[in-house]
């Protein structure tokens, strides 16, 4: 009996573990979905880095005690898998919002986002977020906008002189 308990230890320790190095994690009821459409979400996420797990809700509570995110428990109730990353904040909760909206029987619970826990909706509040590339390329034009305004006043004004001089 005691290698079963060594064994759920170690299991509680690996989850505690992943809340800990995770950048998000979002926690998700996926009754109701057929195994084809859990393989699907599972590829989506396989393809951005994220882990997608089933854990035993005793031992999940038990890793978010640990890992200092004992408010995550209201969450943890009736069959949940948790996704996993450690790259990006918002991957998860884009691929899992995605999902969720042509698939109404995935639901979102709940997330944690860099070490605090979030509801679901800020978890699909971050959803809605443009990506990282397309927040660089905001940017980036908004950093652009001045010198490009500047160049096209610079044009207007050799053409307005060529115009007079001819």
């Amino acid at each position: 009996m005691s290698k079963v308990i060594e064994q759920k230890k170690q299991v509680v320790q690996e989850i505690s573990e992943k809340f800990k190095t995770s950048v998000s994690t979002v926690v998700v009821d996926y009754r109701g979905l057929s195994v084809a459409q859990v393989t699907e979400l599972r590829k989506q996420l396989r393809e951005a880095g994220v882990e997608f797990k089933v854990y035993k809700n005793s031992m999940t509570r038990r890793a978010a005690e640990f890992a200092e995110l004992a408010g995550l428990n209201e969450a943890l109730t009736g069959p949940n898998a948790i996704a996993f990353s450690t790259d990006d904040v918002v991957a998860p909760a884009k691929i899992l919002n995605d999902f969720a909206k042509k698939n109404e029987a995935l639901e979102i619970k709940a997330g944690v986002i860099e070490g605090n826990i979030a509801t679901a909706e800020e978890v699909k509040a971050l959803a809605e977020l443009p990506s990282r590339e397309g927040l660089l390329s905001m940017l980036l034009s908004v950093l652009q906008a001045p010198i490009r305004n500047l160049a096209l006043a610079t044009k207007a004004v050799a053409d307005q002189k060529e115009e007079q001089s001819a």
